[in-house]
């Protein structure tokens, strides 16, 4: 843990605990929101894209990134580099219970922000709502103590770069 983890961690994760209200939306964008995402990509892409070669296509990306970022780059950099989350390290309480596993990347964030970045593909207006939802899911994950600020951008990292690695190799269908 470096400083400017630690200070950006307090300084978000100092107001758990503090309202019901707050901590139980935070809860529910750090665990549940992620379900919204992924109805609205199932509806985006079955109900709004009739070209059934683009659904495949945009599927195929989807696939491919998602276990790229999620299934290869994080496990293969948490199993060298075990990072331990902010409740193991500090004398915190989690809003979530959570197992303590290496907490670096994010694996949340490595497969959420490339199902945005997927639905960006589908419908810009969804996309943005879609891309901020996840941020948003981030900034809860700090919130209630499952993890370090670095965690949350190194899994939006290895999501960025899966995504465009996938989509300049699998070719697009307009």
């Amino acid at each position: 843990m470096n400083s400017f983890d630690y200070s950006l961690f307090q300084l978000i994760n100092s107001l758990a605990h503090r309202n019901k209200i707050i901590d139980w939306l935070a809860v529910f964008f750090a665990d549940y929101s992620q379900y919204l995402l992924i109805i609205i990509a199932i509806f985006l892409l079955l109900l709004k894209e009739k070209d059934w070669r683009r659904r495949i296509s945009i599927g195929s990306v989807f696939a491919l990134s998602a276990i790229l970022s999620r299934g290869l780059i994080t496990e293969i950099i948490r199993f060298f580099y075990a990072r331990p989350r902010p409740f193991a390290v500090l004398n915190i309480s989690p809003l979530i219970n959570h197992n303590f596993t290496a907490s670096f990347p994010s694996g949340h964030m490595a497969f959420y922000f490339v199902l945005a970045l997927t639905i960006f593909l589908l419908n810009k207006k969804w996309g943005w709502f879609s891309v901020s939802g996840v941020i948003l899911m981030g900034l809860a994950r700090i919130f209630t103590g499952l993890h370090w600020p670095t965690d949350i951008l190194g899994g939006i990292l290895i999501a960025i770069f899966s995504y465009f690695l996938v989509k300049k190799i699998i070719p697009s269908k307009r």
